[in-house]
């Protein structure tokens, strides 16, 4: 499938894209996740899937913070319960749900990239970012994503 990135969107309420994230959302701190608004799912969406991955982290594909399944298209907000309302998937830190960053100190500003995936098929199971991407990248209708910044 192609590129495409028409009308999806998803922001943050707690910080702009390209923001400094707030301690709060991170392992430092509460360690909740940010508040998440989706507007202009694509029609034919069966689904929509939240990644969280941080492509600064000294490691060679970088580390999942959040991988959240079974999200239905006219879910318009996920807030600091949606581990509990859909389908956490495993994160690097070997668990399933939000894992807020916590990049090593003195390593610099880390970004953490929020994706959203429509998808025109469920995904089985609860696979890695890794598996996700090779198993259902022919399904994603559209994507986007904002982007957190954190360092310590």
């Amino acid at each position: 499938m192609g590129l495409n990135i028409k009308d999806l969107r998803i922001e943050a309420r707690d910080f702009a894209d390209n923001g400094k994230m707030a301690v709060d959302h991170t392992k430092v701190g509460a360690d909740t996740s940010p508040t998440l608004m989706i507007s202009g799912v694509p029609e034919g969406t069966v689904e929509l899937a939240v990644i969280c991955h941080d492509p600064d982290a000294p490691l060679p594909h970088g580390w999942t913070h959040w991988v959240l399944y079974g999200i239905t298209p006219d879910t318009h907000e996920l807030g600091a319960d949606a581990d509990a309302t859909f389908r956490p998937g495993p994160t690097d830190f070997g668990t399933a749900g939000y894992g807020g960053p916590l990049p090593p100190e003195g390593h610099g500003p880390h970004h953490y990239y929020f994706w959203v995936y429509a998808l025109d098929r469920a995904v089985s199971g609860n696979p890695t970012r890794a598996e996700f991407l090779d198993t259902y990248g022919d399904a994603i209708i559209e994507q986007n994503r904002i982007k957190g910044v954190f360092e310590r």
